[in-house]
């Protein structure tokens, strides 16, 4: 028997596209039976730990799984809905809203799937449906904006994978990032002066990107110099409109520090916790990073540290949501997809 998955009577339909969005994951439910297996898929990837394996395998199985799955349910549990979790649940509002401008231009040539790196939609399961139409093009677009080891580069291993059992494959075009894009940098800036038209401009903007060990960037991962760009563009059109910052009104920092290594810096919680003793008593804080709400955002920027915030002297505190299923956002994502068709 081959080893290489074909179809008994394969259709190739050359007039289609499938477009493959894909986000991180999440869990099936707020409980810590449902955390347990998804962070140990997470935390068994080695784009994500580059730990020796069998030292990481003994940590993670002896001493992260036995308990960090309860701790993580709690947190789950403070940001769920009764639609599910607010990851997914924005990705499929992405999916659908993506979809439906694609079809105004291309009708039915051009198939959108959701799928998630960690957890169910999979990333093998999507593909498997562009399998069986038959689908000669797939155009691949993670919706991680700057690129990262641990999460765009992780997404393409997960593609490969499904892929390279493949008799026929298929041509694909692999979207690595969009972190300078000028729709995308337009949407966030849409973002930020909507929130100081109806709270007023802060004292501080800052802006709060996914924390990675600094190794990661010393090691060759760009991720650190595409924030620092999105940064600098999304300050210089804020300079440029009516909302009142300039660059020293602005602030970027990383975020989800996870064990004891050193990770880029500075650190959001810490200079959350410096900024009302330098005088920046009204804070507003933004995450460029994640193209949905999370519980990194929701959980994290939006309690956590406004509570680091508060008990440190500060007295206003507003997270500014992501940019999740904007239309504004939505066209950004569309442009992209649309170069790569």
């Amino acid at each position: 028997m081959s080893r290489y998955l074909g179809q008994e009577n394969p259709v190739i339909d050359n007039k289609k596209t499938g477009v493959l969005l894909t986000n991180l994951g999440t869990p099936n439910a707020p409980t810590a039976s449902a955390l347990r297996p998804y962070l140990r898929e997470f935390l068994s990837d080695p784009r994500v730990v580059e730990i020796p394996r069998l030292i990481w395998m003994i940590i993670l199985h002896g001493i992260i799984l036995p308990t960090r799955p309860a701790k993580s349910a709690k947190l789950y549990q403070q940001i769920w809905t009764k639609e599910g979790s607010p990851l997914k649940v924005i990705s499929e509002q992405q999916r659908q809203k993506v979809a439906i401008q694609l079809a105004e231009k291309y009708g039915d040539n051009v198939v959108v799937e959701l799928a998630m790196r960690y957890g169910k939609p999979s990333i093998a399961s999507a593909l498997q449906k562009f399998k069986l139409q038959g689908i000669s093009k797939i155009v691949i677009l993670p919706l991680y904006p700057q690129y990262a080891g641990p999460t765009t580069a992780s997404t393409f291993d997960a593609v490969v994978k499904e892929i390279q059992k493949w008799r026929w494959i298929p041509s694909v075009n692999f979207i690595n990032g969009y972190y300078d894009n000028s729709l995308y940098i337009d949407a966030l800036a849409n973002s930020v002066n909507e929130h100081i038209q109806t709270h007023g401009k802060p004292d501080k903007l800052v802006l709060s990107f996914h924390g990675m060990p600094k190794l990661f960037h010393i090691w060759g991962d760009p991720y650190y110099d595409f924030c620092k760009v999105t940064t600098q563009l999304l300050v210089e059109k804020l300079s440029s409109q009516q909302s009142g910052l300039t660059e020293s009104d602005c602030l970027m920092t990383f975020q989800s520090r996870f064990g004891k290594a050193e990770w880029l810096m500075p650190y959001t919680d810490k200079s959350l916790s410096e900024l009302p003793s330098k005088g920046d008593k009204h804070v507003a804080i933004i995450s460029p990073a994640f193209s949905a709400d999370c519980l990194e955002t929701l959980e994290e920027l939006a309690v956590e540290n406004r509570d680091v915030f508060i008990e440190a002297g500060g007295e206003k505190y507003h997270y500014i949501a992501a940019l999740n299923d904007r239309d504004d956002h939505i066209c950004a994502l569309v442009s992209l997809i649309e170069k790569a068709l």
